[in-house]
């Protein structure tokens, strides 16, 4: 049974997050770590109930990483000292995992491991670090791990890795599998504002992504296009016109929790603008549930293919647009809570209850036994069997905007009182 938010039933809700991450989420990962390795399995098929391969993706070790820390750093009751110890534990170990493994002999982060650690090809020609998001996830879970337990070398770590990572930006040296950014489009940085991993650079490096993504990658009406040329400029093409509803909505919350360690609420609004907008274009009215991709002006992406037909981004775009992933609605369900919380306005207490019911009634596994979530399916809710960018199952995005959801459930609780 699902809950939806309404005035008086805030413990409820709250009970309800609280027992699906306990009972459902958590049981499934925790029998995953990797005692005689390190690090964590996460290569299993759609349904969860074959682990196909012992690989180990960067990308998802750094962000098992993150979640046992933040897990461990929870002050809501959630869970008992000795639990909050033992998250604290199995993010040590792949903090560990990471880095002794994941460096390869240029600095950069291999994008896939071995059981043991040892670097390989994601795919026959690639490089060894065809992503630099793997390097952004290590720098996330380290950080996040060094945080909660006063780990000095995961923190000099994580900052080293900042460093590079940012010199890669500032130079365009870098890839950004698995949908890899047309050289045309790759994001200039000044390299005047792009720093090292301390934290006055750290502070001067958030406004500037601020600025750009809100006055460069936004709109005046709330769209938020995934895609511009190198000098920022607007391209009526397929990949210029598209959007990808969950992944804005992601952003989104992101600037709100960037503004406010800031103290930049000015760019609060927009991000709510967005949310709301976003929300808007990519709810199916017809299913319900947000469609993967739509084009700017709603409905099915189009736009011009010259150039581009052949590149996996606008094949993605072009076969995929109506599916339903879970982490688009793992993310609204938090970004709308949060916009309702912060302006009490009506409209985002309604998109936060349909997203609510639609997202439990289609992806948590009828079968509560194996746990976790159905991560894709067809647009009228039947489940597909094929991997999501990477062949793996996620739990990041779930069980951290399960996380954020109960403290911001928590904390208004409190403030009812």
């Amino acid at each position: 049974m699902t809950v939806s938010y309404s005035a008086g039933n805030l413990q409820e809700l709250y009970d309800f997050y609280e027992d699906h991450l306990k009972r459902v989420l958590l049981p499934f990962w925790l029998r995953s770590t990797d005692e005689e390795d390190g690090g964590y399995f996460n290569c299993y098929d759609n349904t969860g109930a074959t682990l196909v391969s012992t690989d180990k993706y960067t990308w998802s070790q750094g962000r098992f990483v993150w979640m046992y820390a933040k897990l461990a750093s929870m002050t809501t009751g959630t869970f008992s000292r000795e639990e909050r110890s033992r998250f604290l534990e199995l993010a040590g170990q792949g903090a560990r995992f990471l880095m002794n493994h994941c460096l390869l002999e240029n600095g950069n982060c291999t994008f896939v491991m071995d059981k043991k650690g040892n670097p390989k090809r994601n795919a026959p020609g690639d490089r060894y670090d065809s992503s630099i998001f793997a390097d952004c996830f290590v720098i996330a879970g380290l950080s996040k791990y060094a945080a909660e337990s006063g780990d000095a070398a995961s923190l000099e770590f994580a900052r080293t890795l900042y460093g590079s990572v940012m010199e890669r930006f500032r130079s365009g040296d870098y890839q950004m599998a698995p949908y890899p950014t047309p050289e045309e489009s790759l994001p200039a940085v000044d390299a005047d504002q792009a720093g090292t991993g301390r934290l006055e650079h750290l502070r001067d490096n958030m406004k500037m992504f601020l600025h750009e993504i809100t006055n460069h990658f936004m709109r005046e009406d709330g769209v938020l296009n995934e895609m511009l040329a190198a000098d920022n400029s607007r391209v009526d093409s397929l990949l210029g016109r598209y959007c990808n509803p969950g992944h804005t909505i992601e952003d989104m919350w992101f600037v709100i929790h960037a503004a406010r360690k800031l103290g930049l609420d000015a760019y609060i609004p927009k991000a709510l603008r967005t949310t709301k907008k976003m929300v808007e274009l990519g709810w199916d009215s017809e299913y319900g549930g947000l469609l993967l991709f739509v084009d700017q002006d709603g409905g099915q992406p189009h736009g011009d293919l010259s150039g581009i037909e052949h590149t996996a981004m606008a094949g993605q775009i072009r076969q995929n647009w109506d599916n339903k992933l879970w982490w688009p609605h793992s993310e609204a369900l938090y970004t709308t809570l949060l916009g309702y919380r912060l302006t009490r306005d009506d409209d985002f207490l309604r998109d936060y209850n349909r997203l609510h019911d639609y997202t439990f009634r289609t992806f948590p596994n009828p079968d509560e036994s194996v746990g976790e979530w159905i991560q894709i399916r067809k647009r009228g809710g039947e489940p597909i069997d094929k991997v999501v960018a990477l062949p793996v199952k996620d739990p990041y995005h779930i069980i951290r905007n399960v996380i954020y959801i109960i403290e911001l459930l928590h904390g208004m609780r409190g403030a009812e009182k």
